[in-house]
């Protein structure tokens, strides 16, 4: 991270394009029939357990068996592949792709990505924090509790399998926590944002000036 932060450049990247764009992509090879337009509106998966799904998109058939693709965000879809309208599409080919207003919490969630040193996850599994940094956490709060390189920071849980995984990145406070316990986290995705105690105030300065600008926007 560096020593300053640039908060007007931040700031003013937000403010010109306060959204976040999903790609929707296909699942699986197969024939899409396409169930929306661009600038259509769309929502986001709802309920109490996000049991309702979100707008159909498209379907794909492969074999006769038709699947029915939803939003997986709220937003606008501001592209769409209607060149691919009943054609054959390969795995991993993007359909259309959703605009999604971001809120404060996001951007200010955003940012902290940018800022702070991400610890990703070695390899698509579930993980628990080692036990001494739980029970350092439950006394003190994550941001209470400082991790050093080579500390056993995590238990990977594969495959019935617990492997311990030592952090490596560099000394500081947990900031951010990315994963819940038990829940599987893809390869590469971060686990914590770690920030070195001397920064913390400049993160702070970040936060409260996102809060009381954005109100302003």
């Amino acid at each position: 991270m560096s020593q300053e932060i640039d908060f007007d450049e931040i700031l003013t990247k937000y403010r010109s394009d306060p959204y976040n764009y999903v790609d929707i992509t296909a699942p699986h090879t197969g024939v899409v029939d396409f169930l929306v337009e661009k600038g259509n509106g769309v929502d986001a998966p709802s309920g109490e357990w996000n049991h309702i799904p979100g707008t159909p998109l498209f379907q794909i058939s492969r074999e006769r068996n038709e699947k029915t693709i939803t939003a997986p965000i709220n937003g606008i879809v501001s592209e769409i592949r209607i060149e691919f309208q009943d054609q054959f599409v390969e795995a991993g080919e993007k359909l259309l792709t959703i605009r999604h207003p971001l809120k404060k919490k996001e951007i200010i969630e955003s940012i902290l990505k940018e800022v702070l040193y991400l610890f990703p996850a070695p390899e698509t599994a579930k993980f628990f924090f080692a036990m001494d940094i739980q029970s350092r956490i439950d006394q003190k709060g994550a941001g209470g509790v400082t991790i050093r390189p080579g500390d056993e920071a995590f238990t990977m849980s594969l495959m019935k399998r617990d492997t311990p995984i030592y952090y490596s990145g560099e000394e500081g406070v947990i900031h951010s926590i990315y994963f819940k316990p038990g829940v599987s986290v893809p390869q590469g995705e971060p686990l914590i944002g770690v920030c070195r105690a001397d920064k913390l105030p400049l993160i702070q300065k970040v936060i409260t000036r996102v809060k009381a600008e954005w109100d302003a926007i």
